[in-house]
């Protein structure tokens, strides 16, 4: 994906579920869902042990998010060896979301071909709030 594609996307992004979103500050999730928030995105939380996070409420799976939010974007903080699932149930969205983003470490290159074959964009091992920072936050 190029810079441009990539800004595109962001550009008309406004809601971004973060799967795995810790509600402490000390973890990677927090500080990148913070930032993203900060930047003006609405954060939906994905994660069945916490009713809020960020002062957003906090939902057991992406297709409750889905209920009560437009997912443009999907933001994974999971370890790699569980991010099939979570894949599959982004792709299944409807409408399907703008962008599928595993953060750093985060890999599986089956399940970027699902993504890519449901012409969804996808990307894996980077940073999301590094990536926003390079375009111009």
């Amino acid at each position: 994906m190029t810079a441009d594609e990539l800004r595109g996307i962001l550009g008309a992004t406004r809601t971004i579920a973060v799967v795995g979103l810790s509600p402490s500050p000390e973890r990677p999730s927090h500080g990148v869902a913070a930032y993203l928030q900060g930047a003006g995105y609405r954060i939906v939380p994905v994660n069945p042990h916490h009713d809020t996070i960020l002062g957003e409420r906090s939902y057991q799976t992406l297709t409750a998010a889905a209920v009560d939010h437009q997912i443009d974007v999907v933001d994974v903080f999971r370890r790699s060896q569980f991010v099939g699932p979570i894949v599959d149930e982004a792709i299944r969205l409807k409408p399907a979301p703008r962008l599928i983003w595993l953060q750093m470490g985060v890999v599986d290159e089956t399940a970027r071909q699902r993504s890519q074959a449901a012409a969804i964009p996808f990307v894996m091992d980077r940073c999301l709030m590094v990536e926003h920072r390079a375009l111009g936050g």
